[in-house]
């Protein structure tokens, strides 16, 4: 909610608008990395969806050893700018 509020507070409008607005990009960014596509916001960085290996795990529980299979995960990279602006 809080960058609905930021986004309503800088364009103005209906909060419902506003909330509409981030979710249309939450929605646009998720579909983007669904397909396999990089997702670049200038100033922000950049999404993207990478293959986690399958690898070996614990269960904490019990100690048992479990195959943890491959899947593919979001990753994002920050942009310069946005690493420079919160030095």
């Amino acid at each position: 909610m809080d960058l609905v509020d930021r986004v309503h507070s800088t364009i103005g409008g209906t909060k419902a608008d506003a909330e509409r607005a981030v979710e249309a990009i939450i929605a646009a960014v998720t579909e983007w990395l669904k397909k396999g596509e990089e997702v670049s916001v200038a100033g922000l960085g950049i999404f993207e969806a990478k293959t986690r290996a399958g690898r070996t795990g614990r269960n904490p529980r019990t100690g048992a050893t479990i195959q943890i299979k491959a899947m593919r995960v979001p990753k994002f990279r920050a942009s310069k700018t946005l690493k420079d602006a919160i030095k």
